[in-house]
């Protein structure tokens, strides 16, 4: 380079060293926020500086005044930058609008996205006002202020501001968000909705739903209840939410560890939609003081609840299964997780299972006892087809429940105390299915003047298990129907009418016959029973659709 353009460059550098940009344009500085002129290490006394908000929450197209000052020192400024930044992500967000002509705008990405100086004259405070974007969760001003070309403070900031209204616009950019229906609005009072970002050692939290009572966000090593961290937004008796942070040692009411998190709360309920917006102070934890199980793992199973709360704000049993995350999520990305859809794999094939063998292969072996053996009298392998069609239909039965009770030991990995009687009929079921058959191989001779006491008590066993089948399954139906007409339901009960009107006209038909009033050639039975299968059929592959999309 030639001397004299050498020593214009040094020239020139030394002019912005010293004399910076006092008109404030200072772009360069916008993600920084650090001068990018002479020493740029900040002070680390305490700012004599600070900044105030007209109000601490916030609409979208709210006009927010912010003021940069000096405190009771009366220490003058320069120069500086002030921004409105999101909690954890730390975005640049909303705009700006000048109120005097001490100050100038900056685009900082987008348009008026952030404030500096104009000139360089003396100040002790600046005004300027600050308008909300849509879509926002907390956000503080922070700034910059110069003293002098040589001194600044850095990281001036705000209290924090809330958001009034809970969005789902920067679920994947801003926030970790987990809703039902997935990417639902908050604003839709059917969506169940929780976001999170990591913030200062803690989290920022959200959450939103229709709910009776409580909403609870949980934490957790796996996908079952126990061992989890929980935040809970919840009623007293005046009506007034709060916030609790608990910790779920199991199926029992969770232990309260505090009746309030740390501050900046924002709740609402309008009309049964309960809203919280909250700051934690501490990382999320999987263990107690009373337990020696701890993880370091920093990703967790995510469940969302809702449910009843007592005038205490105790919480009450969750009204429906929770959501839980489909897989593990670390809660400082930025990610949309979808929720586990319907009930695992190995609990569908229970019931699928369980509805084959007490819709058609139970149902149709007791009526081949009851009303077939004129029908189906001709033998095959030395018995009459009635029986070996009873028997071998009985034993599939045996043989498919155990399978369905097996599947689903081995899907909870034990007993489930969150799904009411169901389990426990369900192994009443069980127990006597298994010895039904047993029993029967030890039947007396026909002949036998005690052969009435087995026929009974087989008989009466049979109509055990199947009003039991019946309530069990009904009631597992109900775990795993998530429509809110709960039309499972409604199937199942039309399957058992159409069973029921088939045991009327074939108990009359037998009956009839008894007292020899008609002779129908034995034609009428498997016609009825041909109809009688069809419609188990269908009943069956109705309700196997919907459980495989529940």
């Amino acid at each position: 380079m030639d001397v004299p353009l050498l020593f214009l460059a040094s020239l020139s550098a030394c002019f912005v060293f010293v004399f910076g940009y006092p008109n404030g344009q200072i772009s360069d500085s916008c993600y920084t926020m650090l001068p990018v002129h002479g020493n740029n290490v900040p002070q680390t006394s305490a700012a004599p500086y600070y900044i105030s908000v007209s109000k601490n929450t916030f609409n979208p197209g709210d006009v927010i005044t912010v003021s940069i000052q000096s405190n009771s020192s009366g220490t003058s400024f320069k120069g500086f930058i002030v921004e409105a930044r999101t909690l954890g992500s730390d975005r640049i967000v909303g705009s700006f609008t000048l109120t005097n002509a001490l100050s100038r705008t900056l685009t900082c990405g987008t348009a008026n996205s952030a404030v500096s100086h104009s000139d360089s004259s003396l100040k002790t405070s600046i005004t300027t006002n600050w308008t909300a974007e849509t879509g926002l969760g907390p956000i503080r001003f922070r700034a910059t202020v110069l003293n002098d070309y040589t001194s600044f403070w850095y990281g001036v900031q705000s209290e924090i501001l809330t958001a009034l209204q809970i969005s789902n616009d920067t679920c994947g950019t801003d926030k970790f968000c987990l809703s039902n229906p997935a990417s639902c609005s908050p604003s839709d009072s059917n969506c169940l909705f929780m976001s999170s970002v990591a913030y200062n050692g803690g989290y920022v939290f959200e959450m939103s739903g229709q709910s009776a009572g409580y909403l609870a966000i949980g934490f957790s090593d796996d996908t079952s209840m126990g061992n989890d961290d929980v935040y809970i937004c919840t009623t007293n008796s005046t009506g007034s939410i709060f916030v609790q942070h608990a910790f779920n040692t199991g199926k029992t009411t969770p232990t309260i560890l505090n009746k309030n998190t740390a501050g900046y709360i924002m709740t609402r309920n309008a009309n049964g939609v309960f809203q919280c917006s909250f700051i934690t102070q501490s990382s999320i934890s999987t263990t107690i003081s009373t337990f020696t199980r701890a993880t370091t793992n920093p990703t967790y199973y995510i469940f969302l609840a809702t449910g009843a709360s007592a005038s205490d704000g105790l919480i009450q049993k969750h009204t429906q299964k929770p959501l839980v995350s489909a897989t593990k999520v670390d809660l400082s990305s930025f990610t949309l997780t979808s929720v586990q859809t319907g009930a695992p794999s190995l609990t569908l094939g229970h019931g699928a299972l369980m509805l084959i063998a007490w819709m058609t292969t139970g149902s149709i072996g007791m009526l081949m006892a009851r009303y077939m053996k004129n029908a189906a009298e001709r033998p095959i392998l030395g018995k009459a087809i009635w029986f070996q069609s009873h028997f071998f239909l009985m034993i599939l039965t045996v043989i498919l429940t155990i399978i369905a009770f097996i599947m689903i030991f081995a899907e909870v990995a034990g007993w489930s105390y969150d799904t009411g009687a169901h389990p426990v009929l369900g192994c009443i079921v069980m127990i006597l299915s298994f010895f039904q058959p047993i029993l029967a191989f030890f039947r007396p001779d026909p002949k036998s003047d005690k052969r009435f006491i087995f026929n009974w008590g087989h008989m009466l066993n049979a109509l055990v298990i199947k009003v039991l089948a019946v309530a069990t399954i009904f009631l597992g139906l109900k775990l795993i129907d998530t429509t809110s007409t709960l039309w499972l339901s409604k199937v199942m009960g039309g399957f058992y009418a159409w069973e029921i009107l088939f045991y009327i006209i074939l108990e009359t038909n037998m009956r009839l016959k008894v007292k020899e009033i008609y002779e129908n050639e034995k034609k009428a039975e498997p016609l009825i029973l041909g109809v009688y299968i069809f419609g188990n059929l269908a009943f069956l592959i109705a309700l196997l659709v919907g459980i495989g999309g529940s």
